[in-house]
Protein backbone atom coordinates (compact mmCIF):
# COMPACT_ATOMS: atom_id res chain seq x y z
CA UNK A 1 0.00 0.00 0.00
CA UNK A 2 1.00 3.65 -1.24
CA UNK A 3 0.13 6.55 0.79
CA UNK A 4 -0.44 9.58 -0.89
CA UNK A 5 1.77 11.98 -1.34
CA UNK A 6 2.37 15.49 0.54
CA UNK A 7 2.46 18.44 -1.54
CA UNK A 8 5.91 18.78 -2.81
CA UNK A 9 8.56 21.50 -3.95
CA UNK A 10 7.46 22.71 -7.61
CA UNK A 11 9.35 22.31 -10.55
CA UNK A 12 12.00 25.09 -10.21
CA UNK A 13 13.17 23.81 -7.38
CA UNK A 14 11.50 26.50 -5.45
CA UNK A 15 8.93 25.05 -2.63
CA UNK A 16 5.36 25.79 -3.25
CA UNK A 17 5.69 27.10 -0.07
CA UNK A 18 7.54 30.10 -1.45
CA UNK A 19 6.36 30.36 -4.02
CA UNK A 20 2.85 30.48 -2.51
CA UNK A 21 4.18 33.45 -0.71
CA UNK A 22 4.00 35.52 -3.90
CA UNK A 23 0.89 33.23 -4.92
CA UNK A 24 -1.37 34.67 -1.84
CA UNK A 25 -3.01 33.18 0.88
CA UNK A 26 -5.58 31.12 -1.56
CA UNK A 27 -2.52 29.02 -2.85
CA UNK A 28 -0.54 28.35 0.51
CA UNK A 29 -4.54 27.63 1.72
CA UNK A 30 -5.28 25.00 -0.88
CA UNK A 31 -1.28 23.54 -0.45
CA UNK A 32 -2.45 23.07 3.93
CA UNK A 33 -6.03 21.62 2.61
CA UNK A 34 -4.21 19.27 -0.12
CA UNK A 35 -1.68 17.83 3.15
CA UNK A 36 -4.74 17.04 5.08
CA UNK A 37 -6.55 15.25 2.54
CA UNK A 38 -3.34 13.35 1.96
CA UNK A 39 -3.02 11.96 5.54
CA UNK A 40 -7.06 11.10 5.39
CA UNK A 41 -6.65 9.41 2.56
CA UNK A 42 -3.79 7.09 3.51
CA UNK A 43 -5.46 6.05 6.88
CA UNK A 44 -8.54 5.11 4.22
CA UNK A 45 -6.43 3.17 2.63
CA UNK A 46 -5.08 1.71 5.50
CA UNK A 47 -8.55 0.63 6.95
CA UNK A 48 -9.17 -0.88 3.14
CA UNK A 49 -6.09 -2.79 3.60
CA UNK A 50 -6.23 -3.85 6.81
CA UNK A 51 -9.33 -5.71 7.19
CA UNK A 52 -8.09 -8.83 9.86
CA UNK A 53 -7.11 -5.52 11.92
CA UNK A 54 -10.30 -3.47 11.64
CA UNK A 55 -12.34 -7.13 12.23
CA UNK A 56 -10.58 -7.97 15.57
CA UNK A 57 -10.53 -4.61 17.05
CA UNK A 58 -14.60 -4.66 16.05
CA UNK A 59 -14.56 -8.04 18.17
CA UNK A 60 -14.07 -6.73 21.28
CA UNK A 61 -16.96 -4.24 21.86
CA UNK A 62 -19.56 -6.89 20.29
CA UNK A 63 -18.32 -9.69 22.43
CA UNK A 64 -18.99 -6.84 25.46
CA UNK A 65 -21.92 -6.52 23.44
CA UNK A 66 -23.55 -10.06 23.63
CA UNK A 67 -21.79 -11.84 25.87
CA UNK A 68 -21.16 -9.62 28.96
CA UNK A 69 -24.70 -7.66 27.92
CA UNK A 70 -26.51 -10.92 27.41
CA UNK A 71 -25.18 -12.61 30.12
CA UNK A 72 -26.03 -9.41 33.26
CA UNK A 73 -28.73 -8.98 30.97
CA UNK A 74 -30.63 -12.30 33.16
CA UNK A 75 -29.49 -10.83 36.46
CA UNK A 76 -30.08 -7.32 36.19
CA UNK A 77 -33.87 -6.73 36.02
CA UNK A 78 -35.02 -3.88 33.66
CA UNK A 79 -36.93 -2.05 36.15
CA UNK A 80 -33.31 -1.20 37.82
CA UNK A 81 -32.32 0.50 34.39
CA UNK A 82 -35.18 1.92 32.65
CA UNK A 83 -34.36 -0.61 29.71
CA UNK A 84 -33.19 -3.93 29.29
CA UNK A 85 -29.29 -4.03 30.27
CA UNK A 86 -27.86 -4.52 26.58
CA UNK A 87 -29.48 -1.26 25.47
CA UNK A 88 -28.37 0.43 28.81
CA UNK A 89 -25.00 -0.84 27.82
CA UNK A 90 -25.04 0.11 23.67
CA UNK A 91 -23.57 3.40 24.25
CA UNK A 92 -21.01 2.22 25.93
CA UNK A 93 -19.90 0.01 23.55
CA UNK A 94 -20.10 2.57 20.84
CA UNK A 95 -17.47 4.58 22.81
CA UNK A 96 -15.16 1.77 23.41
CA UNK A 97 -15.19 1.32 19.72
CA UNK A 98 -14.58 4.71 18.45
CA UNK A 99 -11.93 4.67 21.50
CA UNK A 100 -9.43 2.03 19.94
CA UNK A 101 -8.85 3.52 16.42
CA UNK A 102 -7.82 7.13 17.87
CA UNK A 103 -5.53 4.84 20.44
CA UNK A 104 -3.71 3.82 17.03
CA UNK A 105 -3.67 7.09 15.95
CA UNK A 106 -1.83 8.14 18.85
CA UNK A 107 1.09 4.97 18.22
CA UNK A 108 1.46 5.45 14.97
CA UNK A 109 2.56 9.07 15.31
CA UNK A 110 4.93 8.00 18.26
CA UNK A 111 6.26 4.80 16.03
CA UNK A 112 6.61 7.39 12.54
CA UNK A 113 8.52 9.83 15.01
CA UNK A 114 10.80 6.59 15.97
CA UNK A 115 10.98 4.92 12.46
CA UNK A 116 11.52 8.40 10.33
CA UNK A 117 8.72 8.78 8.52
CA UNK A 118 7.88 11.98 10.42
CA UNK A 119 10.60 13.56 9.69
CA UNK A 120 10.03 12.73 6.00
CA UNK A 121 6.35 14.41 6.90
CA UNK A 122 7.68 17.47 8.44
CA UNK A 123 9.80 18.07 4.98
CA UNK A 124 6.87 19.06 3.11
CA UNK A 125 6.27 22.62 2.88
CA UNK A 126 3.27 22.45 5.00
CA UNK A 127 2.86 23.53 8.57
CA UNK A 128 3.24 20.86 11.40
CA UNK A 129 0.01 22.16 12.98
CA UNK A 130 -1.65 21.15 9.61
CA UNK A 131 -0.25 17.51 9.51
CA UNK A 132 -1.90 17.27 13.23
CA UNK A 133 -4.92 18.28 11.84
CA UNK A 134 -4.88 15.57 9.29
CA UNK A 135 -4.00 12.97 11.66
CA UNK A 136 -6.39 14.03 13.96
CA UNK A 137 -9.01 14.33 10.93
CA UNK A 138 -8.08 10.76 9.25
CA UNK A 139 -8.29 9.16 13.27
CA UNK A 140 -11.67 10.62 13.83
CA UNK A 141 -13.28 9.14 10.29
CA UNK A 142 -11.61 5.67 11.20
CA UNK A 143 -12.88 5.96 14.42
CA UNK A 144 -16.38 7.34 13.26
CA UNK A 145 -16.69 4.41 10.37
CA UNK A 146 -15.68 1.95 13.26
CA UNK A 147 -18.67 3.03 15.12
CA UNK A 148 -21.13 3.16 12.30
CA UNK A 149 -20.21 -0.40 11.90
CA UNK A 150 -21.55 -1.11 15.80
CA UNK A 151 -24.41 1.11 14.98
CA UNK A 152 -25.68 -1.12 12.69
CA UNK A 153 -26.40 -3.63 14.88
CA UNK A 154 -28.43 -1.57 17.21
CA UNK A 155 -31.30 -3.43 16.29
CA UNK A 156 -30.31 -6.02 17.80
CA UNK A 157 -30.50 -4.89 21.39
CA UNK A 158 -33.71 -3.45 21.00
CA UNK A 159 -33.00 0.18 19.03
CA UNK A 160 -35.39 1.32 16.35
CA UNK A 161 -33.78 1.81 12.82
CA UNK A 162 -35.26 5.57 12.74
CA UNK A 163 -33.37 7.86 10.29
CA UNK A 164 -33.52 11.06 13.36
CA UNK A 165 -32.07 8.77 15.81
CA UNK A 166 -29.44 7.35 13.43
CA UNK A 167 -28.26 11.06 12.61
CA UNK A 168 -28.31 11.89 16.47
CA UNK A 169 -25.69 9.17 17.38
CA UNK A 170 -23.71 9.61 14.43
CA UNK A 171 -23.48 12.88 15.38
CA UNK A 172 -22.52 11.81 18.90
CA UNK A 173 -20.04 9.47 17.64
CA UNK A 174 -18.46 11.67 15.45
CA UNK A 175 -17.89 14.33 18.43
CA UNK A 176 -16.53 11.62 21.12
CA UNK A 177 -14.12 10.39 18.32
CA UNK A 178 -12.90 14.21 17.72
CA UNK A 179 -12.05 14.66 21.06
CA UNK A 180 -10.57 10.92 22.14
CA UNK A 181 -8.51 11.36 18.91
CA UNK A 182 -7.55 15.12 19.86
CA UNK A 183 -6.42 14.05 23.68
CA UNK A 184 -4.52 11.27 22.57
CA UNK A 185 -2.86 13.15 19.67
CA UNK A 186 -2.22 15.24 22.84
CA UNK A 187 -0.95 12.46 25.06
CA UNK A 188 1.69 11.15 21.86
CA UNK A 189 3.27 14.37 21.52
CA UNK A 190 3.78 15.09 24.99
CA UNK A 191 5.60 11.20 24.84
CA UNK A 192 8.73 9.92 23.03
CA UNK A 193 8.45 6.57 23.22
CA UNK A 194 5.00 3.82 22.64
CA UNK A 195 5.76 1.84 25.55
CA UNK A 196 5.37 4.70 27.79
CA UNK A 197 1.81 5.99 25.54
CA UNK A 198 0.67 1.86 26.32
CA UNK A 199 2.01 1.91 29.64
CA UNK A 200 0.07 4.96 30.72
CA UNK A 201 -3.40 4.25 28.56
CA UNK A 202 -3.45 0.72 30.64
CA UNK A 203 -3.33 2.61 33.69
CA UNK A 204 -5.87 5.55 32.56
CA UNK A 205 -8.51 3.96 29.89
CA UNK A 206 -9.79 1.02 31.82
CA UNK A 207 -10.45 3.05 34.83
CA UNK A 208 -12.16 6.02 32.46
CA UNK A 209 -14.28 3.59 30.76
CA UNK A 210 -15.60 2.11 33.85
CA UNK A 211 -16.32 5.72 35.61
CA UNK A 212 -17.67 6.75 32.22
CA UNK A 213 -21.61 4.83 33.18
CA UNK A 214 -20.87 2.62 30.30
CA UNK A 215 -21.59 -0.47 32.11
CA UNK A 216 -23.20 0.30 35.03
CA UNK A 217 -25.30 3.60 36.91
CA UNK A 218 -23.53 6.24 38.09
CA UNK A 219 -26.06 6.49 41.02
CA UNK A 220 -24.27 3.33 42.02
CA UNK A 221 -20.61 4.57 42.41
CA UNK A 222 -19.52 5.65 45.41
CA UNK A 223 -19.19 9.40 46.38
CA UNK A 224 -15.95 9.99 45.31
CA UNK A 225 -16.01 8.43 41.85
CA UNK A 226 -18.48 10.56 41.31
CA UNK A 227 -16.22 13.30 41.60
CA UNK A 228 -13.56 12.21 38.85
CA UNK A 229 -17.05 10.89 36.68
CA UNK A 230 -17.95 14.51 36.26
CA UNK A 231 -14.79 15.12 34.95
CA UNK A 232 -14.29 12.35 32.32
CA UNK A 233 -14.81 13.04 28.75
CA UNK A 234 -15.45 9.38 28.41
CA UNK A 235 -18.64 9.91 31.12
CA UNK A 236 -20.18 13.07 28.99
CA UNK A 237 -19.66 10.47 25.41
CA UNK A 238 -21.64 8.20 26.71
CA UNK A 239 -23.90 10.15 28.04
CA UNK A 240 -24.47 12.51 25.45
CA UNK A 241 -24.65 9.03 23.33
CA UNK A 242 -27.96 7.67 25.75
CA UNK A 243 -29.76 10.84 26.09
CA UNK A 244 -29.49 10.84 22.29
CA UNK A 245 -31.46 7.85 22.48
CA UNK A 246 -34.01 8.81 25.44
CA UNK A 247 -35.08 12.15 22.52
CA UNK A 248 -36.00 9.46 20.41
CA UNK A 249 -37.11 6.61 21.88
CA UNK A 250 -39.83 7.15 24.28
CA UNK A 251 -39.69 4.23 26.70
CA UNK A 252 -35.69 3.96 26.59
CA UNK A 253 -35.33 6.18 29.30
CA UNK A 254 -32.09 7.81 30.43
CA UNK A 255 -31.13 7.31 33.62
CA UNK A 256 -29.40 10.10 35.39
CA UNK A 257 -25.95 10.66 34.35
CA UNK A 258 -23.12 13.33 34.44
CA UNK A 259 -24.30 15.80 37.43
CA UNK A 260 -23.10 18.76 39.42
CA UNK A 261 -24.03 18.88 42.65
CA UNK A 262 -27.63 17.03 41.62
CA UNK A 263 -27.84 19.35 38.62
CA UNK A 264 -27.75 17.27 35.31
CA UNK A 265 -26.22 19.62 32.72
CA UNK A 266 -27.90 20.02 29.31
CA UNK A 267 -27.95 17.99 26.31
CA UNK A 268 -25.88 20.79 23.85
CA UNK A 269 -23.93 21.76 27.22
CA UNK A 270 -22.57 18.28 26.87
CA UNK A 271 -21.73 18.45 23.36
CA UNK A 272 -20.25 21.91 23.84
CA UNK A 273 -17.60 20.88 26.47
CA UNK A 274 -16.72 18.15 24.72
CA UNK A 275 -16.12 19.97 21.09
CA UNK A 276 -14.28 22.58 23.49
CA UNK A 277 -12.39 19.83 25.01
CA UNK A 278 -11.44 18.50 21.31
CA UNK A 279 -10.16 21.75 20.11
CA UNK A 280 -8.60 22.73 23.02
CA UNK A 281 -6.48 19.34 23.47
CA UNK A 282 -5.49 19.87 19.61
CA UNK A 283 -4.86 23.23 19.77
CA UNK A 284 -2.42 22.36 22.61
CA UNK A 285 -1.28 19.17 20.63
CA UNK A 286 -0.23 21.56 17.84
CA UNK A 287 1.82 23.81 19.91
CA UNK A 288 3.74 21.27 21.50
CA UNK A 289 4.31 19.96 17.92
CA UNK A 290 5.41 23.01 16.27
CA UNK A 291 8.66 23.26 18.63
CA UNK A 292 11.63 22.30 16.69
CA UNK A 293 12.72 18.22 17.91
Amino acid sequence: MTAPALPAPDASGTPDAAAGTSRGPATALRRELRAVHALVHRDLLRLSAQRTHTALMLLQPVLYLFVLGGGLAALIPDSSLGVGYQTYLFPGVLVMTVQAPAIVVGIRLITDRQNGYLRELLMAPVSRSTLLLGSCAGGTIVSTVQGVVLLGLGGAVGLPYDPLLLTLLLAGMILVSFTITALLLLLAVSLDRPENFHMLLGLVMMPLLFLSGGFFPMANLPGWAHTLAAVNPLAYGVDLLRRCIALRVADRAATAGIEWSGWQPPLLLEGALLLALGVTALLWAAHRFSRPE
